[in-house]
């Protein structure tokens, strides 16, 4: 195995090119592991990594459905949304700890969607002081470790 600290794993932040399609419908169709960031799977919704967090364990809930809005989605995919939602906040209230949570959802393009037209859940731990001048001087976010190794935490947290 190679080490979690290798200079080529921050590459993420140097890539420039944006994929092809929608980001919530090409990830899940790829195999699981830290290259598309999917840590769990459900019947009608999966948890993935967001690749650009704001802090360490930054969810995000997302239906295999392409749908830009929560009307749009059956009760079943709405209900399991929240399911899974629940379930990343334990597997990372077990491995990080966090001391509070930010959950939301941004329907539209004016409301803050980065991808509109693929509704998803964001979870982000928070903790007292997880925010500094970096982000408000610098526009600049700090994360303690790597994606990978995040994703391997949470993986291993999930079936626990």
């Amino acid at each position: 195995m190679e080490h979690l600290w290798s200079p080529w794993r921050m590459s993420y932040i140097q890539n420039t090119t944006k994929p092809e399609g929608c980001i919530f419908c090409v990830e899940p169709s790829r195999q699981d592991g830290p290259e598309n960031l999917v840590v769990y799977r459900g019947q009608w919704v999966y948890a993935i990594l967001n690749r650009y967090p704001y802090t360490s364990g930054h969810l995000m809930v997302a239906p295999y459905e392409h749908q830009a809005s929560l009307e749009a989605l059956e009760a079943t995919t709405r209900a399991e949304i929240l399911e899974v939602a629940t379930q990343a906040i334990a597997a990372l209230q077990a491995e990080y700890k966090p001391q509070g949570y930010n959950l939301g959802i941004n329907i539209g393009e004016m409301a803050g969607a980065g991808v509109a037209n693929h509704i998803h859940l964001h979870i982000v731990p928070r903790w007292g002081g997880d925010t500094n001048f970096m982000s408000t001087v610098g526009s600049t976010r700090v994360l303690p470790e790597a994606l990978e190794v995040t994703y391997w935490r949470i993986h291993k947290a999930w079936k626990r």
